[in-house]
């Protein structure tokens, strides 16, 4: 009880005090919404190096049970993006169950995101991409089914477009297609998102996503310019954050 209290504090602590905020699907060490992708893209030659508490409805089913990951993203094309990402595997009854509860493995999955349009007047930005491109399971794969390896599969195409609403406010509309063939993770379908600059912090962006199974609200941080820190709310109760040094190779 104490603990989901601390969980719901930090939130809305980040939530109503966050600014310089940037766009990053944290969850999954790529660029994005909270839990789903957009159209957005670091800057170029930005390297990220990170890891995330992830609640167990977050996770696909073959993690069932909060877990983390870390990762490394790099933007090193204004264009291209690719990230490697391992999420940690806990012991249970029927995995290493002499060491049951402890983290004993991981799971590998490598993203890349290519922006086929930059974003125009009247036009919205287009990216596609893929998460967990590839496993090496059955002799390797792209398109795995079932629910086993490649359990964070998909492929989607994004477009983001940005209005503004005032001088000083923006909202940013995303939407995207996913497709998988999976069982344990079927995100197929739209998933959506609502992005936000209110005018009294115009580096503040508050966002809102459909996942195609779920809803997320929540905020992301940049502190001093490098600290980067994400926090969201599934279907308003289920807590994911993480935490992200960004290294600017180009400088900003």
């Amino acid at each position: 009880m104490k603990f989901n209290m601390i969980k719901k504090l930090l939130f809305i602590c980040l939530f109503l005090f966050s600014s310089l905020l940037l766009s990053a699907q944290l969850t999954l060490g790529t660029s994005g919404l909270l839990n789903s992708p957009s159209a957005d893209m670091q800057p170029d030659k930005t390297v990220m190096i990170g890891g995330n508490f992830l609640n167990d409805h977050i996770t696909p089913g073959g993690f069932p049970y909060d877990t983390y990951n870390y990762f490394l993203n790099i933007t090193f094309l204004p264009f291209l993006e690719v990230a490697y990402t391992c999420t940690l595997f806990k012991a249970t009854d029927t995995f290493v169950p002499e060491k049951k509860g402890r983290f004993v493995n991981q799971d590998r999955s490598f993203s890349v995101r290519l922006r086929l349009l930059r974003e125009r007047k009247y036009l919205p930005a287009i990216v596609v991409g893929s998460n967990d491109l590839y496993t090496q399971s059955g002799g390797g794969k792209i398109l795995s089914e079932g629910s086993g390896n490649q359990y964070f599969s998909r492929f989607y195409a994004s477009a983001s477009k940005y209005v503004s609403v005032s001088k000083l406010e923006k909202v940013g509309l995303h939407v995207s297609y996913m497709y998988n063939r999976r069982t344990s993770n079927h995100l197929n379908g739209f998933a959506g998102g609502i992005s936000y600059r209110p005018s009294f912090a115009p580096d503040l962006n508050l966002i809102a996503q459909y996942d195609s199974r779920s809803f997320c609200v929540g905020a992301n941080y940049l502190l001093l310019r490098h600290l980067f820190m994400q926090v969201l709310l599934q279907d308003g109760k289920y807590f994911s954050g993480g935490l992200a040094y960004k290294i600017y190779l180009k400088g900003k």
